[in-house]
């Protein structure tokens, strides 16, 4: 039972929009679900921490399954993804959450990009190992290789709480597809059938080495890399040949790039500079992307163009850090203020709560505290906050600021 006590995320469902689908405010009032889903959740909602039975204000409402959008994935290509029922959505995060927790036992981690990045840098340098990228991967796992390559209880699990039927506009789709972008356990499973296709690629070639997944970002020894879109293909999967590479000097995946070793991953501007905060990160990527390996100093190459871009930052918002971090900028300087997001809160009463109750009813450790309220970001609203420092940075950048 514990595999399918899940949660709800902040994203749109198909009872809610994005900006009334706080996890919290779907604890009470409407919710979807499909009716096998039903099925399940009505026979585990007595032991769910955080769920009352006898709550006359929980209504489900039985639907024929999820519903189609799309979000801008480059200039001419959108990305197909679907709101999930809510309950629906509640059981598949229980279940991916089991599978990501099984994938880490034997050394798959889900919740770390960065280990596919150090091997990628890894089989730049030596040549061991191969990365693959998929095209339309998590579409084209289809219910009938889900049947053939899960255990019979799992699929029969699995099937009952994804979406039978996809509504596209008013046109009802009847899915061949086994689970889409915007399904819980979509990412997780998806992981699950490339690293088994893939481990089993080597047992049957006599290959060892490391196997690494990353949903469609897959890392393996390059004695395998002739075998695998052969073996990909038969089940229904194709393989980017442009994002692929198991010769020559050069390997990519979960957006690391490296030729012979060197990390030479690009920095991407994906919209309009119209903001500072657009300006700082711009400058604070241009940094990281073009710092001299070994050393926190720029390419000389590229030196200019991020002066110009630091003139054009009020100077309090200098002596930034991280370069993540798109309030401040990252520079030898005396940090003093940073830009901060205005933002709304909104009390979910009795639904944060319960929000609380069911997101923590496990824990055995403190870590991340649970947001239980609302918020609102005012994207178009800034202000300047003063940053308080100990004494030690302070001294360092005093003494940087003397010799530079």
């Amino acid at each position: 039972m514990d595999s399918l006590i899940g949660g709800f995320s902040g994203g749109a469902s198909t009872s809610r929009a994005r900006t009334e689908s706080h996890p919290a405010s779907k604890y009470l009032g409407k919710a979807h679900v499909t009716a096998r889903a039903l099925e399940v959740f009505s026979s585990i909602l007595d032991e769910i921490p955080g769920w009352d039975t006898d709550r006359c204000d929980f209504k489900p409402e039985i639907v024929s399954g999820n519903a189609m959008f799309t979000v801008p994935k480059k200039t001419d290509i959108d990305r197909v993804a679907c709101k999930e029922p809510d309950i629906n959505m509640w059981l598949q995060k229980g279940i991916g959450t089991h599978i990501r927790g099984c994938l880490r036992r034997i050394g798959i981690n889900l919740n770390d990009q960065s280990i596919n990045r150090s091997l990628a840098r890894h089989g730049s340098f030596t040549g061991e190992l191969a990365t693959f990228d998929l095209s339309s991967a998590s579409d084209s796992v289809t219910t009938g290789l889900c049947a053939l390559l899960l255990p019979e209880c799992w699929f029969t699990l699995l099937d009952s709480v994804r979406s039978p039927v996809t509504m596209i506009g008013d046109e009802a789709h009847r899915n061949h597809m086994f689970s889409s972008m915007g399904n819980g356990f979509t990412f997780e499973l998806e992981s699950l059938l490339f690293y088994v296709l893939t481990r089993a690629i080597c047992y049957f070639r006599g290959v060892s080495g490391v196997v690494s997944i990353y949903g469609d970002d897959i890392i393996c020894p390059t004695g395998i890399a002739t075998y695998l879109p052969f073996v990909f293909q038969y089940y229904g999967f194709s393989v980017n040949v442009e994002k692929s590479f198991y010769e020559g000097p050069f390997r990519e995946s979960c957006g690391g790039h490296y030729y012979e070793g060197r990390d030479i991953t690009p920095f991407y501007v994906k919209a309009p500079i119209e903001r500072l905060v657009d300006v700082i990160h711009v400058a604070n990527s241009l940094r990281q992307w073009a710092v001299i390996e070994g050393y926190s100093i720029l390419d000389p190459e590229v030196e200019d163009l991020w002066l110009w871009l630091k003139s054009l930052i009020p100077s309090r918002f200098w002596g930034g850090g991280d370069t993540q971090f798109k309030y401040q900028l990252v520079s030898n300087d005396i940090s003093s203020h940073r830009l901060v997001e205005q933002t709304n809160r909104r009390d979910s009463g009795i639904c944060g709560f319960y929000h609380w109750l069911n997101a923590t009813w496990d824990r055995t450790e403190l870590f991340d505290a649970v947001q239980t309220s609302s918020k609102t970001m005012n994207l178009n609203k800034l202000r300047s906050r003063p940053v308080l420092l100990s004494a030690v940075p302070r001294l360092l950048g005093h003494f940087l600021h003397e010799i530079t």
